[in-house]
């Protein structure tokens, strides 16, 4: 039986991605790996963290032809020019990191692979303020507007209904109908690839569900949110306040909690497993997964990073 090919954006260049990359390659998975970096880069890195291993370069026009094999890292070259391998994040990366995309979008929209896991952006660097992050950026490239950032873990995954705005414009995003549309997204990926329905915990945006100002968001928005689907074949209840669902005996109830801002979820999921979660972008037409951490410049070449977020993101898709 053959799988289809897991492509692999490398990101930044001047991250701690292929550092971890390199880390699992003794790890053989049952679909085929195709990364997508600088082959000049990736000799860069393999020198300084001494890491040897045959690269074979691929023909993107000959991809069907290939047998692809796990002795060797199966690699689409990516033109970038580097003469040191870890350099200081800016801009220059940016046509790097575009092209990069664009290879992948052309191979998953040509049916060649529909499982894509992408290394850590600079948003500061590579996007502009129009895009919030990748996961906004990869939906707009699929003209996907219903979206929504999943990180996972088989225990307890979160989702934030807002995902990199400043707090100050959060109360001013969340609406009924995201709500509504996030928790459609977030049941139907459930029953599609995991094969049951999720408890799913809803969050208030105040403390305690709770306000002094004269439009109380949690009662006028999240809570007839939540209404909806009474009846309906969901498990969705809340409002809760943020302050005590995480506790061990109230999180242990549900398998997404769902959060109105960003920090709001994913500081204590973090805090609870570190490196095991992963981001699945839902509604997307494949499953695109990043692991869940950053450029980290502050590790560059120490060869010191923990590689089990991409591992549990290589593996969530070789079920697949």
């Amino acid at each position: 039986m053959s799988y289809k090919p897991i492509l692999i954006i490398a990101g930044e260049p001047n991250s701690v991605f292929l550092e971890i990359f390199f880390k699992i390659q003794k790890v053989k998975f049952k679909n085929p790996i195709i990364l997508i970096a600088s082959y000049e880069l990736l000799l860069l890195q393999m020198k300084k963290l001494k890491f040897k291993k045959k690269i074979k370069i691929l023909d993107v026009k000959k991809l069907t032809k290939y047998s692809f094999k796990n002795n060797v890292i199966n690699l689409i070259n990516v033109r970038y020019t580097q003469k040191k391998p870890f350099e200081k994040i800016s801009k220059k990366s940016s046509k790097y990191i575009s092209q990069s995309f664009l290879i992948a979008t052309k191979l998953i929209k040509q049916g060649f692979s529909d499982k894509l896991i992408n290394g850590p952006i600079s948003k500061e660097t590579f996007l502009n303020k129009k895009k919030l992050g990748i996961t906004e950026y990869i939906s707009d490239k699929f003209r996907i507007k219903n979206n929504a950032m999943l990180i996972y873990n088989k225990k307890l995954s979160v989702c934030p209904i807002t995902t990199h705005v400043p707090l100050k414009y959060v109360s001013k995003r969340i609406n009924k109908k995201l709500i509504i549309n996030k928790i459609k997204l977030i049941n139907n990926f459930y029953k599609k690839e995991l094969k049951f329905k999720p408890k799913i915990a809803v969050l208030g945006l105040n403390p305690h569900c709770e306000t002094v100002s004269n439009f109380d968001e949690d009662k006028k928005i999240i809570s007839p949110a939540i209404k909806f689907f009474k009846g309906k074949n969901y498990s969705v209840s809340g409002p809760y306040s943020a302050d005590t669902i995480f506790l061990k005996q109230n999180r242990s109830k549900y398998d997404v909690i769902i959060g109105m801002y960003h920090d709001q979820v994913l500081s204590p999921l973090k805090t609870l497993f570190e490196y095991d979660a992963i981001n699945i972008t839902l509604g997307l037409p494949f499953l695109r997964i990043s692991p869940d951490h950053g450029p980290n410049e502050n590790m560059l070449g120490k060869n010191k990073s923990n590689p089990l977020s991409l591992l549990r993101a290589i593996t969530f898709l070789s079920k697949n």
